[in-house]
């Protein structure tokens, strides 16, 4: 079998068939027979060993959830069998640092590592750290095989394994689902997104592809801060290059079925290739999606559901708009997912969950309870279908002009609470000499744009000036426009790295999820 069959794994249940392969001599037969816990024998296919690889594929009828089951290779006289397989639903989480930070670094932690026994149906495996500058086949190296959940494993080190974000959501979704999780990580600290695409979603957003024409990210004050300091990984600029995590750590599992990805990355991207974000990542969506359907023989739905944590926070007093501009940037510019740009895709806002003492630097915040709830309610709605689920906050959806009052009233899509009234929170941009001089370039938001506003003065032609928050109704804002009496350009929301402190942004629906940035 390939390197990530093993014994206690999930497999993806029906309505997909799990794709199954391996390892053999070329031309030879291989028998791969799927049996009950009392040995009956549920069902048998044969693969041929096919080259140049010599190796061989098969898909597996679609089964039920439950277990456990017992899967043997024979092939000739030998024959290797896996044990206690359960079928359920198989997430990939990946991404950089926030994402491999483990349950021991987060808050809670005892508590979340004595909980683990509770859970030995949802199953998880991580992939070890590894870089190629060609595709690979399979995995070049394992650091968790397919185990049931313990505290040991859960807990192994600080941004090892097991990953925080993605044992918490999966536990969450074996809690509403009731059939077995099937978790597997392949993260890497410090990774911009260009390392975890491919060739052609950098050729779709003309980045370069060769490794000597992208600029080191070596230099940047974030590099100690993202990379897992604590791991002996080769110079930093190696896992940073582009397509080397695609190549060995998402190619090799192109055949395995899955059910969703969650992914938390972006961070390095605050500092490389920024504003090419709303290209990348719809991009890597989109690619990631085809290369699972194609490799899984079709078994992986074409829009496999894609779920995204958005930027948390950094430094708290910083006037850099890097974060805020990719957060942006992670919604393809629209501001909420899913999208025209983003089918099929849920984001947890975490912009509240800032952690300015976290041992682990500002940049890891411990409280991944939120950011895997928030992810949930989105998988439960969008991947799961539960319609009557609230998974989003509020959003703008118009923005009317009091002239006279020198108001701006902006409506809601949800019932809001005010948990705090911020005179920064929104800012207008306005012009009286020439419009055109204030207008974002790209501004494709449908004609709305957000709570900043811009006054032009004679002086400065255009600037982003605080619209402090008059009223806040049960689905409107009313913003102060002070002396911004012509017309109003631009409008943003919590537009900063640290727009606000923890759980409290100005603006929440009744199910405690936060009004997400805007422009």
């Amino acid at each position: 079998f390939a390197s990530y069959y093993g014994d206690h794994m999930v497999l993806q249940k029906k309505p997909s068939g799990a794709v199954v392969w391996g390892h053999g001599e070329l031309g030879a037969m291989v028998t791969v027979t799927l049996s009950g816990a009392s040995g009956l024998i549920i069902m048998k296919k044969t693969a041929q060993v096919k080259g140049p690889s010599g190796t061989w594929t098969t898909v597996l009828d679609p089964m039920d959830q439950g277990g456990p089951y017992a899967l043997m290779a024979e092939q000739g006289l030998e024959n290797v069998t896996l044990w206690d397989i359960y079928f359920g639903d198989v997430w990939l989480c990946s991404g950089q640092s926030n994402m491999a930070m483990t349950v021991l670094q987060v808050a809670n932690a005892s508590q979340e590592l004595a909980a683990a026994t509770r859970y030995p149906y949802v199953r998880i495996f991580a992939a070890a750290p590894a870089r190629s500058d060609v595709e690979l086949e399979d995995l070049d190296q394992i650091d968790l095989p397919w185990s049931i959940p313990t505290a040991e494993n859960l807990g192994h080190g600080n941004f090892t394994y097991f990953s925080a974000v993605c044992w918490l959501l999966g536990r969450s979704l074996y809690e509403a689902l009731g059939f077995p999780i099937g978790l597997v990580e392949v993260a890497w600290g410090g990774t911009p997104i260009e390392a975890w695409s491919s060739r052609r979603v950098l050729q779709a957003c003309g980045l370069p592809e060769d490794m000597g024409s992208l600029p080191c990210v070596c230099t940047s004050p974030l590099n100690l801060a993202l990379s897992s300091s604590t791991s002996p990984h080769q110079h930093l600029s190696g896992p940073q290059m582009p397509s080397v995590l695609w190549n060995a750590m998402i190619h090799p599992l192109l055949n395995m079925t899955l059910r969703g990805v969650a992914w938390y990355q972006g961070e390095a991207n605050a500092f490389l290739n920024t504003d090419q974000y709303n290209c990348t990542f719809p991009a890597l969506i989109a690619d990631w999606r085809w290369a699972f359907h194609t490799g899984s023989a079709g078994q992986t739905e074409p829009l496999l559901p894609f779920g995204f944590v958005q930027l948390s926070t950094y430094r708290r007093w910083s006037a850099d708009d890097r974060f805020a501009r990719l957060r942006w940037h992670q919604t393809a510019d629209l501001g909420v997912v899913p999208n025209a740009r983003m089918p099929s895709t849920f984001m947890a806002v975490a912009m509240d969950l800032g952690d300015e003492h976290s041992p682990y630097g500002s940049i890891h915040p411990r409280d991944k309870q939120n950011v895997a709830h928030r992810l949930l309610l989105g998988a439960r709605a969008v991947a799961y279908g539960d319609k009557d689920l609230v998974f989003q906050g509020p959003y703008p959806t118009r923005a009317i002009l009091e002239v006279t009052r020198e108001l701006l009233n902006v409506t809601y899509s949800q019932e809001l609470i005010s948990r705090q009234r911020d005179a920064q929170a929104f800012e207008v941009r306005s012009g009286i000499s020439s419009p055109k001089s204030c207008e974002r370039e790209d501004n494709t938001d449908g004609g709305f744009s957000p709570p900043q506003v811009c006054c032009s003065s004679q002086a400065s032609p255009c600037q982003w000036l605080p619209a402090p928050m008059v009223a806040v109704g049960s689905r409107t804002v009313t913003l102060a426009l002070s002396g911004c009496r012509t017309l109003v350009l631009g409008l943003r929301y919590a537009w900063a790295e640290w727009p606000c402190e923890y759980q409290a942004c100005p603006l929440y629906n009744s199910q405690g999820l936060p009004a997400p940035p805007f422009l």
